[in-house]
């Protein structure tokens, strides 16, 4: 079994009410659609996994425009399909195997996605992405809407996040946004939280990532140094205990001393053949 195929599994098997959609459900809906929204969150984990992510941002939930199409938290089919390039190299993008789930020719695009993209490609390595309520929530009889997740959607969406915590095992969690703080507040999980980029509030979130950024990357330089210094000290070390022979490495250092009670007097030592053949006399 892949890494993360029980992951996705389970998602698929979630069960959402009539007001919100499983846009990754192998029974109901959009099922073909679904399964390539399967496959590039599969391939998302996978990039993200092997780029090393030590942050995850939480957002809300996908919007119509988003994640509810492509399958990927805050991305939509422009990003998805067009790909971004960021300090850890080039994520998403037809040629990475992304493909387009819905049958319109036209490309998508949301607001939020461009926004959070713009920020969080210059921070390396790239934060891995997820929502609160990993579905998609609408106002009843109308889908191609945004709604604020209830409570009993963001305690289902609780039990991912953990699990996506654990697998990844991050260094910094973040919360995009009122809803996601209280998911990591009730799952008891450390976070920092930063305000949503949706509805004038870009600046903040911009201002926010890049303190966090700021603080991994003075972890990372200290981190970087305690390491030259301790190979450093390896090293000086291995110096002092050791000296060059004939060519050859030798361990130096303070002589053990001999044991008295059955020590070798020297005297007896036959100091020629003929002595050694007469028994050392």
């Amino acid at each position: 079994m892949r890494r993360f195929d029980r992951f996705i599994s389970d998602l698929a098997r979630a069960e959402v009410s009539d007001r919100a959609c499983n846009q990754y459900s192998s029974t109901s809906g959009d099922t073909r659609g679904n399964a390539i929204r399967r496959c590039n969150l599969r391939l998302y984990l996978e990039q993200l996994d092997a780029i090393g992510a030590r942050i995850v941002m939480i957002g809300e939930a996908p919007s119509y425009r988003g994640g509810r199409l492509t399958g990927i938290p805050f991305v939509s089919e422009t990003v998805m399909l067009r790909g971004v390039e960021t300090r850890s190299g080039n994520v998403l993008g037809e040629s990475h195997g992304y493909c387009k789930a819905t049958a319109s020719e036209k490309l998508s695009t949301e607001a939020s996605a461009t926004m959070v993209w713009a920020t969080i490609r210059e921070i390396d390595p790239l934060p891995l992405l997820w929502n609160a309520f990993p579905f998609h929530p609408f106002d009843a009889g109308n889908p191609l809407t945004n709604r604020m997740p209830s409570a009993a959607e963001l305690a289902l969406g609780a039990t991912f996040i953990a699990r996506l915590v654990e697998l990844f095992g991050f260094e910094r969690i973040v919360a995009v946004g009122n809803h996601a703080d209280a998911s990591l507040t009730k799952l008891g999980i450390s976070h920092d939280k930063v305000r949503h980029p949706s509805m004038a509030g870009k600046p903040e979130f911009v201002a926010g990532m890049a303190r966090i950024s700021a603080g991994m990357a003075h972890i990372s330089q200290s981190l970087n140094s305690m390491k030259k210094s301790q190979i450093q000290e390896i090293k000086e070390g291995k110096a002092m205990q050791t000296k060059t022979y004939d060519g050859r490495l030798q361990p130096v250092g303070p002589k053990s001393s001999l044991p008295t009670e059955n020590a070798v007097k020297l005297s007896t030592v036959p100091s020629s053949a003929k002595q050694k053949y007469n028994g050392g006399k």
